[in-house]
């Protein structure tokens, strides 16, 4: 039901006449270009709302009250006059000119927003985000006590034993692959019964293959053993540089606690000097 006069009504599109529709269009257009066609301010929709009640909140010719109308009344009628003009205009673009709007508005609508409305084949520029690389956090060195044993890091120990876990696998592969080799060439000369040369030839193939698998398994094996020695090492010098570390704070907070003893016994041995001043001033 429409609202009495002077009062906001409920806001629904279907409350709107095709009058007051005409002249919110009319009042908003002027606004929105004297803004470059930037959005509206409060304060505008407030004199949006203020010109479409002051020609339109009257008695009708039929008796029937016309809505009084909001600043967020307005606003929202408006969202949606550009919902329903944006699938318009699509239609219009996508027929190539073929297909004209019958919609009521579209014209008023298309001379404020159609240049502003996209065209086929144009996209908004893709903006690509600078990568920053992360700040280095810099710890202080502790002076209060730690355990003495240093943990490995687990980013480091799983790395480790998925590195050879691979290794093994992959050994294990080359060994397989060299063994299958080997069986399926003795069965293949076996169950031929060709010459004696074709059979010589088939078994120094074999034999090769047999040999370059073995060396390919050894070099793994040799690879594995270099980088376990590597990690070993690594890891001592791990635990000689916490060694350090730890007995560098411990230095450091010995000298601190000696300093602080130190000035805590000179400030008493002011005091004391100080009580004797006093007391052979009185005598």
């Amino acid at each position: 039901m429409d609202a009495v006069a002077g009062t906001p009504s409920s806001g629904r599109d279907d409350c709107w006449s095709e009058d007051a529709t005409f002249t919110l269009i009319e009042s908003w257009g002027d606004r929105f270009l004297q803004l470059n066609r930037g959005n509206l301010r409060q304060k505008h929709w407030q004199e949006v709302a203020n010109a479409v009640n002051d020609r339109h909140v009257h008695v009708s010719a039929a008796g029937k009250p016309q809505p009084f109308r909001t600043d967020i009344q307005c606003k929202n009628r408006i969202d949606t006059l550009k919902k329903k003009y944006k699938i318009e205009k699509a239609r219009v673009l996508d027929s190539g000119g073929s297909y004209t709007s019958s919609w009521l508005f579209f014209p008023g609508l298309d001379a404020l927003l159609g240049p502003n409305f996209p065209t086929a084949g144009t996209s908004p520029p893709v903006t690509i985000p600078k990568f920053t690389p992360p700040a280095l956090a810099i710890s202080p060195i502790p002076v209060g006590p730690r355990s003495a044993t240093p943990r490995r890091p687990a980013s480091l120990t799983a790395d480790d034993s998925s590195f050879r876990r691979n290794f093994s696998a992959f050994a294990a592969a080359a060994a397989a692959a060299a063994a299958a080799a080997e069986e399926n060439c003795s069965e293949s000369s076996r169950s031929s019964g060709g010459s004696g040369s074709t059979r010589r030839r088939k078994r120094t193939r074999t034999v090769e293959s047999e040999v370059g698998y073995r060396e390919l398994a050894d070099a793994i094996d040799r690879l594995g053993e270099i980088y376990k020695r590597v990690e070993e090492r690594k890891q001592k010098q791990m635990v000689e540089l916490e060694k350090h570390r730890m007995q560098f704070a411990k230095d450091l907070e010995c000298q601190r606690m000696q300093l602080f003893v130190e000035t805590q016994v000179q400030l008493h041995k002011l005091k004391r000097a100080a009580a004797k001043r006093s007391s052979a001033e009185n005598y």
